[in-house]
Formats: structure tokens, sequence, C-alpha cells
């Protein structure tokens, strides 16, 4: 299929990006590094009558150290994480997460701001942003302003940015690599989508709490007080249980549950597992 019909605008500078988004709001989509939203519009499933490329827009893109966070352009791309010693160092979670985003070539063009934009409840990125207590930077002509990642994934695909803003930045708490961390996910193949994962990032002197988070199983990652109240006090019979009423609650079929419920549950005991000295 192709995508519906568009109209196609390229702005140079992030003003002109935000005055276009003004201007066609509620009609327009931001395109960074495509990977999701081209293939969403060649099978129609989105049709934004106007599509904002802001790819050269120099100022959203790289890494930089703002003292207890690092904070990371929309624009900055999967590879560039990658390779980054900045990140290697105080974010070893993300790293960890990324080198499972699909294929080196889709790492080499997806960027991290479009990945939380797009919020695919399957994808990496997001999840380990909510693990991470990551705040979104988001920009309209009127002004600027950071959203907690717990508010920011409304549902699926669906996010609290306003309809003429633009995701600038993501900025993250930083997280030692002593600290102990775990992401696992099972694919079908790999690259393929997530069936399910689990992310556990326990407390440190950054983050006072402890945060678990399940993804790839309903409309959009979230947050387990069950693994999280299990990382401090051992993942018992009682965390199990609490842990298997959560995962069915998110699954509304019958059939869903059946196959990723006991995916979880592994899932969770091996991640548990990572954590321990």
């Amino acid at each position: 299929m192709k995508p519906a019909l568009f109209t196609y605008h390229r702005p140079g500078t992030l003003p002109d990006a935000l005055a276009l988004m003004a201007e066609h709001r509620g009609g327009a989509r931001v395109l960074a590094g495509g990977q999701s939203l081209m293939p969403l519009m060649a099978m129609r499933m989105t049709r934004p009558e106007q599509l904002v490329d802001i790819n050269r827009i120099d100022e959203l893109k790289g890494i930089r150290d703002t003292g207890d966070t690092l904070t990371i352009g929309a624009l900055t791309r999967y590879s560039e994480i990658l390779r980054a010693p900045l990140i290697a160092d105080s974010l070893p979670l993300l790293s960890e997460a990324i080198r499972h985003v699909a294929h080196h070539a889709i790492r080499n063009r997806g960027t991290i701001g479009g990945s939380l934009a797009l919020a695919d409840p399957s994808a990496e990125t997001p999840a380990t942003c909510l693990a991470l207590c990551a705040r979104i930077v988001a920009r309209s002509s009127a002004g600027e302003r950071e959203i907690s990642v717990d508010a920011f994934f409304e549902g699926l695909m669906s996010t609290a940015l306003a309809e003429d803003e633009i995701l600038v930045a993501v900025r993250i708490p930083k997280r030692p690599a002593k600290v102990p961390h775990a992401f696992l996910e099972f694919a079908r193949r790999k690259g393929d989508y997530a069936q399910a994962g689990i992310i556990l990032a326990p407390s440190h002197g950054g983050v006072a709490e402890n945060r678990a988070v399940v993804f790839g199983i309903g409309s959009t990652a979230r947050r387990s007080a069950a693994l999280e109240g299990a990382m401090t006090n051992g993942l018992s019979a009682e965390a199990k249980a609490a842990l298997q009423q959560e995962v069915t609650a998110i699954i509304d079929d019958d059939e869903g549950a059946a196959y990723k419920l006991p995916i979880v549950m592994t899932l969770a005991e091996r991640a548990m597992g990572r954590l321990k000295p």
C-alpha cells in the first residue's frame, strides 16, 4: 500500500517546526527516524495531512551531561547512544535495552525521541525510560515543559504531548554501572517485537524507589507493584500471586493471558536472579 496524500515540510530550525505544528494543529505528524511512522503511513493506519520532517534540526541531537542527569536530544540515533561512553558509564541499562531494538540498520536511523513519541507498547525504549524515571521535554510555540514519564504514556500509541508540541529531549537520572539492574525480553526471533519483557531498576542515590516495568503485554508499558515489592522482600509465593493478578488484569483476553502469563512469570524469576550479587 501507499500512504494517503500529505504535504511534506522540512524546516531547518526548531522555531520553524513549532510554527508549522501550531499552524496545522491536529493535522500534523512529526517525522524523526521514520522507522515506525512510515510503515504505519504506508498501511494507512495513520493519515497525517501534514508531515513535519525535523531531521535537519541539529539542536535536537546529542547527549549532554547535565549534572545528576543525562539529557538526550530527541533526534539522537540508537547507534549513537550505543557508542556513547557517557551512556555506558552512567546509563548502562539503556545501552542494554537498545541492543535489543530491531536490527543494525534500524538502529542507525531510529531515534529515541521518535520511539517515545510513538509509544509502542512492545518497544524497548519507552519501557526503559519508564523504569529509569525519565522526564520528557516537550516544546511548543508557547514554551517548554517537562512531563514525568509516569504521566507521559496514556494508552495504545497515545501520549501526553499536545497537538502542537514536539518532543525535544529526554532527561534521565544517572544510574552508575555498579548499581544492579535487569532487562529481559522474549521475542520469537532476534530483532522482532517483544512478546513480553521485564525491566528491574532497584533504588539508588538518584532514584529513591524501586522501579519495575512489564511491557509487551498491554496497551502500554506499566510499572509492577508486585515486582517492585519483590525487589526488596524477595519473589515469594505471595509476590508471584500478586504479579499473576496484575498480568491477568492487563491482558484482556483469556487466550492472550494463557500464552503470555507463563512467559512473564519465567522472565520475572530470571530477572530477579540477575539482581543477586
